[in-house]
Parts: C-alpha cells; structure tokens; sequence
C-alpha cells in the first residue's frame, strides 16, 4: 500500500513537473501583436517576440500589412512612382537602438511605369534593442506609406506594443523568421543559395550612358531581378536584364540617359540589390 501510494505521488510529480515545464515553454514562445488597425484595401499591426539568435539581447519585431487583392505597396526605393514607407519611432520608450529591414520586393508593371513593392503582404523585420534589459520597452510607430491600385492613396497608421523582458528568450517567431530570411544578405554572409554580382562598370559620357552589371544565380537565375539605388536622391532608372552571357552569367543594364544625371553618379557609391527565387543579394559599389 505504501509502495503504491508512493508510485501514484511520484506519478503526479512528473506530470505537474511537465505540465508547469509546458506552461513555461508556452509563455516563453508567445509573440505579441497589436490589433489590427483597418484601413482602406489594407490593415496593419505590429508584432515581437524573441530574437532569432537566442544569445541576443534584442527582441525580434515586424510591422505587418496585409493588401486587399489587387493592391500593392512599395519598397524603400519605389521605382518610377509611388510611395515609400516612413516608420517614425518617436515616442517609444527604454530604446537603444532599432532597425528595419526591407524583405525583398519585387518588380510591379503599371500602366506607363516600373515600380518596386510588394503585393498580398509583407512583413518588415525590425530589431528592437533596449537600453535596460531588465525593463520593458513600450513601442510606438507611426507608419506612413502608399497603398495603391490604379490610383496611390497615402495611409497612415499609429500603432503601439509593451514589449517585457520575458519576450527575450524563447522561440522567435516563425512568420519573423521567414522575413527577416527574405531580406537580402551581404557579400559577406551571403549564403549557397544567394545571387552573386562578380562584375560591375559604367560609361558616364556620350550619348549612351549606362551601366553594366553581371551576376550569378543558382539554379539559372529564376525570378532575378535588379535594383539600384543611388544616395542624396539622385534617380536611377530601373535595371533592363539582357540576354544571358555564354555561360549562363545574367546580364543587366542601367540605361542612364532617361535619368539625365549620368555625370552627378561619379565617385557615388550605389546599392544594388539582386533578388532571386533562391534568395537575396545587398552590394554596394562605387562608380568611378
């Protein structure tokens, strides 16, 4: 009898034990969001949790728009029109640091223009680093950006999340993680599956300006597309991709005469960006 009683404790030991472990890895994996803000042919929210390296010291956040089908928003650099988002952080509290990341956008035909964005949804990553550890951080955004059909209709969006501390360990979120594997990498953590620009050179003078670039895709180039973008505002026209070289080698050209600042490019040092099915590629390179 005393055995059996014995066995029936240490029975309800081990599941109270799993259960409160369970309990603990549940609060310990939810992520945050702020309710959805409606607005018209999109809504948006904000969402955190932890961050996708468990050893840091920052949260893992997103600001996510949904589009209405038909709809479309832009990216940082918007092509030929349209409206950049604008994320303005003032008023938020116990900040450090934060960032955001543009996943990569794709290239939308529009009657009578070429414009870069994103269409159904999009997440954009955001790396929030507090000042105290120890203390919450209290996010507040307001958010601008164009949300556009055959016409662009500007919004604007004021959205709050309390960020605690116990939002920095755990899991991260999976729809976090999967923007923030959109956003195209570097040279230097450029990954297998990541295009590559082994080749870029402008001719500035003439009648034909121009420049030229080459990249490398994985799995024949699927989906690639270029951008590239120029500082102090100076426009650059949308890439043209050219036949493939011989090798397979993607070929692209910045017809720079539409711009009519081919001179002003010189000794600017320009972002390209090379997006693919495959993955992402952010390079910069200085014209001569």
């Amino acid at each position: 009898m005393g055995t059996t009683r014995t066995a029936i404790v240490a029975l309800v030991v081990v599941v109270l034990s799993a259960v409160a472990a369970a309990l603990g890895q549940g609060v310990a994996r939810v992520n945050l969001a702020s309710p959805w803000l409606e607005l018209h042919a999109a809504r948006v929210r904000l969402l955190a949790g932890p961050p996708a390296a468990k050893s840091a010291k920052s949260y893992l956040a997103g600001v996510e728009i949904t589009l209405a089908e038909g709809w479309k928003t832009y990216w940082r650099t918007p092509g030929d029109a349209g409206v950049p988002p604008q994320f303005d952080w003032t008023g938020s509290t116990n900040l450090a640091t934060i960032k955001v990341d543009y996943p990569a956008p794709r290239r939308i035909q529009e009657p009578g223009a070429e414009t870069i964005g994103y269409t159904s949804a999009v997440i954009f990553p955001v790396e929030v680093v507090p000042r105290e550890p120890a203390e919450p951080v209290n996010l507040e955004l307001k958010l601008e950006f164009g949300v556009c059909r055959e016409i662009c209709i500007p919004a604007e969006a004021k959205l709050s999340l309390a960020l605690p501390p116990s939002q920095l360990v755990g899991d991260a979120s999976p729809a976090l993680l999967a923007a923030l594997e959109r956003v195209p990498r570097s040279p230097a953590s450029r990954r297998p599956t990541d295009p590559d620009i082994p080749h870029v050179s402008a001719s500035l003078d003439g009648s034909s300006p121009r420049i030229s670039i080459e990249a490398r895709v994985p799995l024949g180039g699927r989906g690639a597309d270029l951008f590239v973008e120029a500082p102090e505002g100076l426009y650059v026209p949308l890439p043209k991709r050219l036949p493939d070289g011989a090798d397979g080698t993607l070929r692209f050209e910045v017809d720079l005469s539409r711009g009519g600042n081919a001179r002003e490019l010189r000794a600017k040092t320009l972002t390209l960006t090379l997006v693919s099915d495959v993955g992402a590629t952010e390079a910069t390179w200085t014209v001569p």
